[in-house]
C-alpha cells in the first residue's frame, strides 16, 4: 500500500490581511506631495532632501498595516499575536459588508476584542463561552469568512467533544 498524502483539512486556516493594491501607490503620492511642500517651503533645503527621506519613509509607515495574519491551528484561533483556544468557542458567525457594520456599530459591546482593517469589507463574529473572561465575542476581519467560520466551527467541535469524553 502507498501512503495516501496528507488531505488539507479545515483546521488549517491561514490568511494575511495585506493591503489593497491602491495603499502604495497613494503613499508614494501622499509622500510625493508633502516632499514638493517642503521644498517649497524651505528653499535653503537641498531639492532631493524631502524627496529620499519622505518616500521611502511613506512607504516604511504603511508596511506594518499589511503584515497581520489570521489562522486555526493546533487547537488555537491566532489573530496577530492574540491566542483564542477553540474550546471556548461557542458559535461563529461569517459577516458580510452590512454585518460587520452593524457588529461594530452604536450596539457593539464595548469589551468586545476587535481587529479590523477598514480596506476589507467582510469578517467573522465568534461568541464564547468562558466564564473566567470578560470578553463577549472577537470581531475579526477577514476576506474568506465562510472558510474561516468553518475551520473555527469544527476545531471548536472537535475540541469540546475531546473534553466531553
Amino acid at each position: 500500500m502507498t501512503p495516501q498524502p496528507p488531505a488539507r483539512t479545515a483546521e488549517t486556516y491561514q490568511e494575511r490581511l495585506g493591503l489593497p493594491w491602491w495603499a502604495w501607490p497613494s503613499s508614494l503620492l501622499t509622500g510625493a506631495v508633502v516632499a514638493t511642500e517642503l521644498t517649497l517651503g524651505v528653499p535653503d533645503l537641498p531639492a532631493w532632501l524631502p524627496y529620499a527621506i519622505l518616500l521611502p519613509l511613506s512607504l516604511l509607515l504603511i508596511f506594518p498595516l499589511g503584515r497581520l495574519r489570521v489562522a486555526v491551528r493546533d487547537g488555537e484561533f491566532l489573530v496577530d499575536d492574540a491566542r483564542l483556544p477553540t474550546s471556548v468557542i461557542a458559535g461563529v458567525v461569517a459577516l458580510d459588508a452590512a454585518g460587520k457594520r452593524e457588529a461594530l456599530g452604536v450596539g457593539a459591546h464595548p469589551l468586545a476584542f476587535v481587529v479590523q482593517r477598514p480596506w476589507i469589507g467582510t469578517a467573522v463574529q465568534v461568541l464564547l463561552d468562558d466564564p473566567a473572561d470578560p470578553t463577549p465575542y472577537w470581531v475579526i476581519s477577514s476576506r474568506r469568512p465562510v472558510e474561516l467560520a468553518t475551520a473555527l466551527l469544527e476545531v471548536s467541535r472537535r475540541e469540546r467533544a475531546a473534553q466531553a469524553s
